[in-house]
């Protein structure tokens, strides 16, 4: 394996480090605000920031699937929300130049990667949850296009201009006779409703109701009744992406405590000269080693095309656990500032224990790591 920072690689992070402290003093306003900004999308796709490796033709720079998940980990030390719009964009772009018609593909991801729209994805359903194979959402055909009916809960809902969907269009196996659609949201028939989560308030998640929305036939995503199998490849990129998304908030917070222990005082010295402060932050900062070498490993794995879902469902699990548990030890060795909302940290703790849910839960993704080892026959 090999995780040499290029001289292209480089100039990535500094961009990176540069727009995550332009943006890192208006993190808890975005959060009152409820949304990113355009503006702040747009920007960040102008220097590069949005799915970078994308090919040059449809917007991206032609960079390294490593080089977004450092950007996203930098970026995140700011303001894990923002890097939502990277991680969704890198995701669905990629699944929309791999299985849409190109008129689609050409359409949307240079949108994508400019910051100036978002296409969420809609995989889960109020009542679904892990059961992704399942769906409830139906579409069937009428006329040249198709009809969609059902109900996903999806990030920015409230502010995407499109998104990809699953649903059912001929009956199956779990998994089997499923399709993916790319839905733009001002169709007559879609109605967005909030959802009041505790954490990541800004990227605007909810439902979205379909009733009756029709769409041309050109919509479709990949082959008819494959969709499911088909575009779920590209989660194994977003699992690493996530990993690295929650490393950067709990590395930042992790930084911040080991400077604030050695800045307070407690029985005439700083605390950070007990064991009992100091050894447990010493555990974290090898936690997140660790958890960061998994993630930059599987982006390896996926530059060098070589298998990687297992890697990929190990970063999902692990690495959110990780970075919660983390900036948890971080509050209780700042004590009561720690648990004050004039600080950070309640916030990041918020939003980093959204993701042991979202794409994919820790049960979700030990048995997928049990069906690589074990193959279907013998896993749960």
């Amino acid at each position: 394996m090999d995780f040499t920072i290029d001289a292209a690689m480089q100039r990535y992070i500094d961009e990176a480090c540069s727009f995550a402290e332009q943006i890192a003093p208006d993190t808890r306003q975005r959060e009152q605000d409820r949304r990113i900004d355009v503006e702040l999308r747009k920007e960040m796709g102008a220097r590069g920031l949005i799915a970078p490796e994308l090919p040059r033709e449809l917007g991206g720079q032609g960079e390294r699937a490593l080089t977004s998940g450092m950007i996203i980990e930098q970026i995140s030390r700011a303001d894990l929300n923002v890097t939502y719009v990277q991680v969704v964009g890198s995701l669905v772009a990629q699944v929309i130049a791999r299985n849409a018609q190109k008129s689609v593909a050409q359409k949307w991801v240079p949108r994508i990667a400019s910051g100036e729209d978002i296409v969420a994805i809609g995989l889960s359903e109020p009542s679904g949850g892990s059961d992704a194979g399942n769906p409830q959402m139906t579409a069937r055909r009428e006329n040249d296009g198709w009809v969609i009916n059902g109900t996903k809960s999806m990030s920015f809902a409230l502010h995407a201009g499109a998104t990809v969907i699953f649903a059912r269009t001929e009956e199956g196996r779990r998994g089997r006779g499923i399709s993916a659609f790319l839905v733009e949201l001002d169709r007559d028939g879609i109605t967005r409703t909030a959802t009041n989560d505790m954490g990541t308030v800004s990227v605007g998640r909810g439902f979205v109701e379909f009733d009756n929305v029709r769409i041309p036939g050109e919509n479709l995503l990949g082959a008819e009744g494959q969709g499911f199998t088909e575009v779920m490849q590209g989660f194994d990129f977003s699992r690493a992406l996530i990993g690295l998304q929650v490393i950067g908030a709990a590395q930042v917070t992790l930084d911040e405590t080991w400077q604030y222990t050695s800045q307070r005082q407690a029985f005439d010295q700083p605390i950070s000269k007990f064991q009992g402060v100091s050894f447990p932050l010493a555990e974290a900062d090898t936690m997140l080693t660790a958890a960061r070498v998994l993630c930059q490993k599987t982006l390896w794995l996926k530059d060098a095309n070589l298998p990687h879902t297992k890697e990929a469902a190990m970063c999902k699990w692990w690495a959110p656990k990780v970075a919660y548990d983390v900036i948890n030890q971080c509050l209780l060795s700042h004590g009561q500032f720690g648990y004050l909302r004039d600080y950070p940290i309640e916030q990041r703790m918020r939003d980093v224990l959204g993701l042991q849910i979202g794409d994919g839960t820790a049960q979700i993704m030990k048995l997928i790591i049990a069906r690589q080892n074990l193959g279907r026959e013998f896993a749960p």
